[in-house]
């Protein structure tokens, strides 16, 4: 019999008749993507284990009679085992998230090592990961992002905090449907000259629009309200009107975007633009552009007005949306309780609807911060949340491949997971997607920044807070880096002061390091107090927790030297 890790309190016995079983389950699926040597591979130590020839389950064995090397391997010189052993443990996790969700045992490979783990489990994997979650009750502290998003409604924060939890239990089993998602019917702007070129002025600019629009695939954009009419699909509850007006060498455009509900005008703006052909196909691109962004971005518009809709008794396609949007509400001050909620609420969206991109692409982004925002951090649990951070961005690719928080998932969790190169090569694929995606354009510019690259990440991650209309103040920690990392710590300073987080205790690191080097010293004592008061073990790991964040060794001694000038105790 095989001990099998506790499930709900009790413990279990497993038979190693049932581990095979489980193994054969895994083997056979489609969901299980893994190459030949992958499938020998997990075959082979599982086989081991059962056997209880567990302490023969070596890098050098696997080499030798798995992958058919020769009795010279060398696992110091020849990684091929390591690199085997993370793609086979990123398949497991995807099978675990999949088709194996209600499987009955869990087969996982710690990290550190290649012999399997057997344990039993009595509740879903998505409410009860593979591997162990880091305790809660752990201090948290967002590496990122501590300028919280001043200007996002009250009312989102209540919603999520009433809401959330409740939604994450009250739904019932997978089963076909499709979540809630916004439609927005973008109808023919009026001519108001009654001229053909006004006529044609109008339609190019609504094509302009619908381009732009359709970027974000987070709404669904139609322009017939007869689409409307079929049962089988939701009606519009935005409509995009506007006029076109004519002058002798220019136009104007008003655009308004309307409730269906109750007939409000949600938004409305005026553009104006030349008649000379280049002026005019310039003008028709930059307009759908801001038009685009102001009311589909990830706190835009739209949004908003979802955010503080209220739905008594809630479908669950509604419900599955409502997780979306919660996950941008915890995201206003990163807070721990918050995110076990959404994620509990994120994971039941992907189980209800197994092929919502979205909630894969932020579920990842939720177990990012899982890794990222624990200190102290257990090592393996933290890198059991960075796979899982992989595994469900992955997931969200393979349903929709230009979901753009799928990618953004993709790139955070490669970044941390330190392949810098490929996390890059990815953020700048993703940014040709939709460059009107702030949220997307912030965060690429960040991981641009923070790999190195100051000079081309400090621009965007600018341009994403001017252009983003919900949040003024979520990119101004960064900024405040941009501005100490080119020596102006008077400028540094204005910003982290314009970035007000109490209980976020990287935006206390930040801020020390600007005031340390720049020579405020009632700051930077008041810094180092607060962290010496409320993070005493962050402080004792500093080195580490820099190293995460900042992906070059200079970037990350220059912080450390700039601490300890602020008069933080920080080991050579």
């Amino acid at each position: 019999m095989i001990r099998a890790e506790p499930a709900g309190g009790r413990e279990h016995t497993l038979t190693p008749e049932d581990c095979r079983a489980q193994l054969t389950l895994i083997l056979n699926s489609t969901d299980f993507e893994a190459t030949g040597r992958e499938h020998r591979f997990l075959s082979h130590v599982v086989e081991e284990a059962l056997s209880g020839h567990g302490d023969r389950i070596k890098a050098y064995s696997i080499a030798v009679e798995v992958f058919g090397r020769s009795e010279s391997f060398d696992p110091q010189t020849d990684p091929i085992v390591r690199i085997e052993a993370g793609h086979l443990r990123r398949a497991l996790e995807r099978y675990y998230l999949t088709a194996g969700h209600s499987d009955p045992i869990l087969i996982t490979i710690p990290k550190g090592g290649y012999v399997p783990t057997f344990s039993e489990r009595s509740q879903p994997p998505l409410a009860q990961p593979t591997a162990p979650v880091v305790s809660p009750t752990v201090a948290e502290a967002p590496v990122r992002r501590t300028a919280s998003r001043l200007l996002l409604p009250a009312i989102l924060v209540a919603f999520l905090a009433a809401g959330a939890s409740v939604l994450a239990w009250w739904w019932p089993s997978a089963r076909p449907g499709a979540p809630e998602t916004p439609r927005v019917l973008v109808e023919p702007f009026e001519n108001l000259t009654g001229t053909r070129a006004a006529a044609a002025i109008a339609s190019g600019l609504k094509q302009e629009v619908v381009s732009h629009l359709s970027k974000f695939k987070d709404i669904v954009v139609m322009e017939s309200a007869a689409k409307g009419e079929d049962p089988s699909i939701s009606p519009p509850r935005f409509v995009l009107a506007g006029s076109i007006n004519l002058a002798a060498d220019a136009f104007q455009l008003r655009v308004r975007l309307i409730s269906k509900a109750d007939a409000s005008v949600l938004w409305a703006n005026s553009y104006d633009g030349g008649l000379k052909v280049a002026d005019l196909v310039k003008a028709q691109a930059d307009i759908a552009s801001k038009v685009a962004t102001s009311l589909a971005q990830t706190y835009g518009v739209i949004f908003q007005a979802d955010a503080n809709l209220h739905v008594d008794n809630p479908p669950d396609d509604w419900a599955a949306y409502s997780c979306t949007l919660s996950f941008y509400a915890y995201r206003v001050d990163v807070d721990p309780e918050t995110r076990s909620s959404v994620r509990a609420c994120l994971e039941k969206a992907v189980a209800r609807f197994p092929t919502y991109a979205t909630a894969w692409g932020l579920l990842s982004l939720v177990y990012t911060d899982d890794y990222r925002f624990k200190f102290p951090a257990d090592p393996a649990s933290s890198a059991a949340a960075l796979e899982r951070a992989l595994v469900a961005a992955r997931r969200a690719t393979e349903i929709d491949p230009v979901n753009i928080r799928g990618r953004q998932g993709e790139m955070l969790a490669l970044y941390f997971h330190k392949e810098i190169d490929a996390a890059l090569k990815v953020g700048k694929q993703t940014l040709t997607i939709n460059p009107n995606d702030t949220e997307f354009m912030g965060e690429y510019g960040e991981r641009l920044a923070v790999s190195g690259n100051w000079h081309d990440g400090c621009p965007l991650i600018a341009d994403a807070r001017q252009r983003n209309p919900g949040s003024s103040a979520y990119y101004e920690s960064d900024l405040a880096l941009c501005a100490y990392f080119s020596g102006d710590y008077p400028l540094a300073a204005m910003w982290i002061k314009k970035s007000p987080a109490p209980s976020n205790a990287i935006y206390h690191v930040i801020a020390a390091a600007v005031f340390g080097e720049g020579g405020y010293k009632i700051e930077a004592d008041r810094e180092r107090a607060w962290l010496d008061k409320n993070q005493p073990d962050l402080m004792k790991n500093m080195r580490q927790v820099v190293s995460d964040g900042l992906a070059r060794s200079q970037d990350v001694e220059f912080v450390l030297g700039s601490l300890r000038k602020a008069g933080l105790a920080i080991a050579d």
